[in-house]
């Protein structure tokens, strides 16, 4: 199927194509149908099904543009995750005139208060976030009516429980909830038990399917001989994109410090980096601007990547969900994907316990097996010696139809939005349509020019007044 054949709104038909949807996926098909008809849903599908264009699309439909407050939250576990879907969701409803507002913690607060006393659609966001914003009254309740609990596995793994159920105690309870997991467990059937309303159950795959996709390897190793398989499996296996994950800042820290030493384009990815950091690592990753990531499991739910061609757990995984979640990384979007594992003689319980939760076929190889010949030495040099070539990012297309101004006014000038849109719909061959997210902050207003208008507008702007005056106008980053 295709999203037009959904019966949606045309302009998140057009932004869902610009972002490369030719055709759902079985999620989609599955999802949007049923969350469109108002049905609580509890959706059982792996990561990389294409799960957060299912909820998007749906959100997107059903919400209103000219509610002031927030008609949609969707709960996620991790920061990353919160930018990650906001952006996604945000695209989606690119044409719409959405407006998504991630919030997440380690940052500061009064931002996230100010973002939310803009006209807000749609919030994404981590429970502890979540739940400070409405007990201060920053985040309006009155006229919720979508939720979407996302990640819903991962976020009971790491602790959350708790705080999902605060909030959905808080919430409406006249609303659609729909819940997404990778894994089952009972914490889950809990949940929609008691927060849902007869839900729907949607299952794609089974809840290892993940792991049943992926061709899978694992090593017995000393810890300290595991540096040097490290170094003999990427010379064989040569993969232009890979994450080697460690339980431990530390470990993280030494592994990559030692790679780089030995030439390796890498990078590394833990909580010990500022948010500001830690995002770039990630969107120069997605970009293919180096080939080896390494990370904590920080990064098991935060990247969102079609071609990672291979997995290395270099310390085997803290639990065998949290597997799943790791080799999830790879063999997204139905392509090929590998993984292997490194445990040593004292860890040979959890990796059975992996062996009976996945069911996986999952070979055991010896290092002595590894054999790196001249040739295998000159190709893995020229590799990592090679820039990778760039890749593009999935809504290149759609934001290269849409422009960012900047004008110098804002609330202190008691600048308005329809004031904006006035002047700007004033301009010959611009209509409503053409205007997208206007954002007016206390100096100066973002206005988004869609349908490749926004050199149009910012040169007529400058001839325009607004409330009067002729404002300064520039193009925003």
């Amino acid at each position: 199927m295709t999203f037009q054949e959904f019966g949606i709104d045309n302009h998140i038909v057009k932004a869902v194509e610009l972002l490369g949807y030719t055709s759902a996926t079985t999620v989609q098909e599955r999802v949007v149908p049923e969350g469109l008809q108002g049905k609580d849903l509890w959706v059982k599908s792996q990561t990389g099904s294409g799960k957060t264009a299912a909820f998007g699309a749906v959100l997107c439909e059903k919400v209103e543009w000219d509610q002031r407050y927030p008609q949609a939250l969707v709960l996620v576990p991790t920061r990353e995750l919160a930018i990650q879907v906001a952006e996604d969701v945000k695209n989606i409803g690119r044409f719409k005139r959405l407006n998504v507002v991630p919030i997440f913690g380690r940052v500061a607060i009064a931002n996230q208060e100010l973002q939310l006393k803009q006209r807000t659609h749609i919030v994404v966001g981590t429970p502890g976030r979540v739940r400070d914003l409405i007990q201060r009254g920053s985040l309006k309740l009155e006229q919720l009516k979508y939720v979407v609990i996302d990640e819903a596995d991962e976020m009971f793994f790491i602790g959350l429980r708790q705080q999902v159920e605060e909030i959905l105690r808080l919430l409406p309870t006249n609303r659609q909830t729909m819940l997404f997991s990778a894994t089952l467990s009972e914490e889950i059937e809990a949940i929609t038990t008691k927060f849902m309303k007869s839900p729907q159950e949607i299952a794609i795959e089974s809840e290892t399917q993940t792991a049943l996709e992926i061709e899978q390897f694992a090593y017995e190793v000393e810890e300290s001989d595991k540096i040097n398989l490290l170094v003999q499996v990427t010379k064989s296996e040569k993969p232009k994109s890979c994450i080697i994950f460690a339980n431990t800042q530390i470990k993280v820290d030494a592994v990559a410090h030692k790679l780089k030493q030995l030439g390796y384009p890498c990078q590394e990815l833990h909580g010990g980096l500022t948010q500001k950091d830690r995002m770039k690592v990630m969107k120069r990753f997605k970009r293919n601007e180096f080939r080896y990531l390494i990370a904590t499991d920080l990064a098991a739910r935060g990247i969102d990547i079609d071609d990672v061609k291979l997995i290395i757990n270099f310390d085997i995984s803290r639990g065998a969900q949290n597997y799943v979640h790791r080799i999830g990384r790879s063999g997204r979007a139905g392509k090929s994907g590998k993984a292997i594992t490194f445990y040593t003689s004292r860890e040979k319980r959890s990796f059975q316990e992996i062996l009976d939760y996945t069911k996986a076929d999952i070979q055991l190889v010896s290092s002595n097996d590894l054999v790196i010949t001249e040739l295998m030495e000159q190709e893995f040099k020229k590799l990592i010696t090679t820039a990778p070539k760039r890749k593009e990012e999935k809504s290149k297309e759609l934001n290269q139809s849409i422009t960012k101004l900047c004008i110098r006014a804002g609330k202190k000038d008691k600048i308005r939005t329809c004031e904006i849109v006035a002047t700007i719909c004033g301009i010959d061959g611009v209509v409503a349509d053409d205007i997208g997210i206007i954002q007016i902050l206390p100096m100066v207003t973002n206005v988004e020019i869609l349908n490749k208008k926004g050199n149009l507008v910012y040169k007529e702007l400058h001839s325009k007044t607004i409330k009067g005056k002729k404002r300064k106008v520039y193009f925003a980053k």
